[in-house]
C-alpha cells in the first residue's frame, strides 16, 4: 500500500508477540501493503532499538517506527549513535519517538526525572542536533559539550514525542517533526491534541502517529468483543486526556465508577462507544474508523492487533488496505 504523507495506514509489532514469529510477522507486514511497522519499548518486555534494527534489516521498504524511546532511560550520546547508524544503514525509512516513558516503570527502574518536560525538552534537542552532525554545550541536564558524529545528516530521521499532556503537546510542536498519540486515539480525541501541537509551531505540518487496539471480522460484535479487554484501562487517571474531548465522557466516568472492576467496566462498554474508544467491526467500518481518524488530523493510523492469534490477527486486518 502506497499513501500520502497523510493518509498512512500502519501496524503495532505486538510487545508480547513470541521472538520466534517477529521476522515472520514484519516480513507479512510488509507483503500484505501495510505502509509502517511501529515497534514499542515497555519495561519488561523487548529494547526499541533492537527490535526497530531487526525490522529494518528482514524488509526492503516498510517505513520503522520506535514509539517510543524512553528520554531518562538513555544516555543522549550514545541514543543518537544508535540512531544515525540505523538511519546511514537504512536511509529514509526510520522514524524515532522519544518520551517522558511511564512514570511508574521509569521509578521503577530509576529513571524518572524531577523536571521531566525540561528535560525531554534539551534530550530533544540535543539528539537532533546530534543526528544532524552538529555539536552540543553542555546544558543543566547533559554534563559536557558532545562532538557530533553524523556520517550522513542527509538521512536524519524524523522525531517524534510519545506525549500526552497539554505542555508536552505543545512542545512536540515545537521542538519535534510531530507527535506519537497512543490509544485509545479517538477522532476528538487527535483533533484536540493536534490543536496543542500545532500551537506554537512554525514549520511544517506535523507528523501525527497514532495507536487504536484494532480487529477485523464480518461479524462486528466479535470485533468488538476482541478489544474489550484491552479497554479496560480506559478512564484511569493516566488517561484522561484521551477521554475528555468525548462526548460520552461524563457517562465513561460514571460507568467506570460503577463497575466493581476493570474487567466489568470493560465487558459493560456500550457498542456505541467502540468505534471512539478502538477500531473494531466489519472491514468497511474500521476503513471508515481510519478515515475519521485521518480527517481529524492523523498522518499514520497504526492498527494494534488483539487476540491470541496475532499473525491470524495480521491478516484480518489487512482487509482495511486498499
Amino acid at each position: 500500500m502506497t499513501t500520502s504523507r497523510d493518509r498512512r495506514v500502519g501496524i503495532l509489532l505486538p510487545r508480547d508477540l513470541p521472538a520466534g514469529q517477529v521476522v515472520e510477522f514484519a516480513r507479512r507486514a510488509e507483503h500484505l501493503g501495510f505502509d509502517e511497522l511501529w515497534v514499542v519499548e515497555d519495561l519488561g518486555f523487548r529494547g526499541g532499538i533492537a527490535q526497530a534494527a531487526t525490522v529494518l534489516a528482514v524488509t526492503s521498504h516498510i517505513t520503522v517506527g520506535i514509539g517510543i524511546l524512553p528520554a531518562g532511560a538513555r544516555n543522549v550520546a550514545f541514543a543518537a549513535m544508535e540512531i544515525s547508524t540505523l538511519a546511514q544503514l537504512h536511509p529514509h525509512r526510520l522514524t524515532v519517538g522519544l518520551g517522558h516513558g511511564m512514570p511508574e516503570w521509569m521509578r521503577e527502574a530509576g529513571a524518572w526525572r524531577s523536571r521531566p518536560l525540561s528535560f525531554l525538552r534539551e534530550y530533544t534537542e540535543a539528539f537532533d542536533k546530534l543526528l544532524r552532525g552538529e555539536p552540543v554545550a553542555a546544558t543543566a541536564h547533559l554534563d559536557a559539550n558532545i562532538s557530533p558524529f553524523a556520517e550522513r545528516p542527509d538521512v536524519v530521521p524524523p522525531i517524534v514525542l510519545g506525549v500526552r499532556g497539554p505542555k508536552s503537546l505543545v512542545a512536540a510542536g515545537e521542538i519535534a517533526a510531530g507527535v506519537v498519540l497512543a490509544e485509545p486515539a479517538s477522532p476528538e480525541y487527535i483533533a484536540a491534541s493536534v490543536e496543542l501541537v500545532q500551537r506554537r509551531r512554525t514549520s511544517s505540518a506535523p507528523l501525527v502517529i497514532t495507536y487504536d487496539l484494532a480487529a477485523v471480522a464480518e461479524d462486528a460484535r466479535a470485533a468488538r468483543d476482541l478489544v474489550r479487554p484491552g479497554l479496560a484501562v480506559v478512564g484511569e487517571a493516566d488517561w484522561q486526556p484521551h477521554i475528555a474531548p468525548l462526548p460520552f465522557a461524563s457517562e465513561l466516568a460514571a460507568l467506570r465508577r460503577a463497575s466493581a472492576d476493570a474487567a466489568e467496566f470493560a465487558s459493560r462498554i456500550p457498542d456505541e462507544w467502540i468505534g471512539s474508544l478502538a477500531l473494531a467491526g466489519t472491514p468497511e467500518e474500521v476503513r471508515a474508523g481510519i478515515a475519521a481518524r485521518h480527517a481529524a488530523g492523523a498522518t499514520t493510523v497504526v492498527l494494534t492487533p488483539v487476540g491470541v492469534d496475532r499473525m491470524r490477527a495480521l491478516e484480518d486486518l489487512a482487509q482495511v488496505l486498499g
